[in-house]
């Protein structure tokens, strides 16, 4: 059994799909409706020279899941079969929800590059630059991270944002008290504890403003089923039904990415394989380090494609 991913902020880099749009016109119309439902040439910064320009968040979220859609959609142009027939879940890591949700149907690309492009100006936006923060954990469990936030946050916010795989913990809040974790994390145990070279305080409750601008547009926004079951970050199971995925992409915002726990969720139902869609290796590389039983690859190249058909 097999599932689809798709990959989340940090995994942006300049020119990423530009060699898609050039080999297959079927990525280029994915890019020029992105362009064209946003109303400003996103696929120019992607593919030029500026690489502050791409990293600002209401950016490189919609970029990411540009790429994601446009590797889907070439995979089953040129493999003659849609993700239905291939896959069992389809699953995103924080933004790369919106990307499992396009890919399977329940979002349109135009809507879903708007409410990214709104999330992303709505998250940083949320929180004055200098005053929030986040900071990889490595080492400790989630229990252990946990502990440490609680113990950090002295009446400020400190909580851990993404649970990404075993001793991989992120944890996000008020530059002070995440400071403060890290300290204490490096008491604990932890092997290393870092800053992280982030924008905003993202999926914590400092998020809230960014929480309820996207409740706001959400409830303007069709969602149909999905024609894979989506496993949403917040719950770490699959969902289906459209006000449920309304309602968990708006609480996703301040929750944390339980990343971990729904790859052994798909593990547990009988996905033996993840196929990563979009830019980067880095869920391919957490997967194997939450179950080493499972396969992992990924495609966001034309030539990567082609070997991921003839493996499908």
């Amino acid at each position: 059994m097999r599932a689809f991913v798709f990959p989340g902020q940090g995994s942006q880099a300049l020119g990423m799909g530009k060699d898609l749009a050039e080999a297959s016109t079927v990525a280029k119309a994915v890019f020029d409706e992105v362009d064209d439902a946003l109303g400003a040439p996103l696929s120019a910064i992607m593919w030029g020279e500026d690489a502050d320009a791409l990293t600002l968040t209401e950016n490189a979220q919609p970029a990411l899941m540009a790429v994601s859609v446009a590797t889907a959609r070439v995979l089953e142009a040129e493999g003659g079969f849609s993700l239905t027939d291939k896959g069992a879940y389809v699953a995103g890591h924080s933004l790369g929800e919106y990307s499992a949700l396009t890919a399977a149907g329940a979002l349109s690309l135009g809507d879903a590059a708007k409410l990214l492009r709104l999330r992303g100006a709505s998250m940083q936006k949320a929180v004055p630059v200098g005053e929030g923060a986040m900071a990889a954990l490595l080492g400790l469990d989630l229990d252990a991270a946990r502990e440490v936030a609680e113990a950090a946050a002295q009446g400020e916010v400190c909580e851990a944002a993404n649970d990404n795989a075993p001793g991989q913990v992120v944890i996000s809040g008020s530059k002070a008290a995440v400071e403060r974790a890290c300290e204490l994390a490096k008491e604990k145990g932890a092997k290393r504890a870092m800053l992280l070279p982030v924008s905003a305080p993202f999926h914590c409750a400092l998020m809230q403003p960014a929480a309820d601008a996207m409740a706001e547009a959400l409830a303007g926004t069709a969602i149909a089923a999905p024609s894979l079951p989506v496993v949403a970050n917040v719950v770490a199971e699959a969902v289906s039904e459209p006000d449920v995925i309304r309602d968990l992409l708006v609480r996703q915002v301040t929750g944390s990415v339980r990343w971990r726990e729904s790859v052994m969720w798909m593990a547990g139902q009988g996905v033996t394989e993840l196929v990563e869609l979009g830019t980067g290796k880095v869920l391919s590389g957490l997967a194997r380090r939450i179950d080493r039983g499972l396969e992992a690859r990924n495609a966001g190249t034309h030539a990567e494609i082609t070997a991921l058909i003839e493996t499908l």
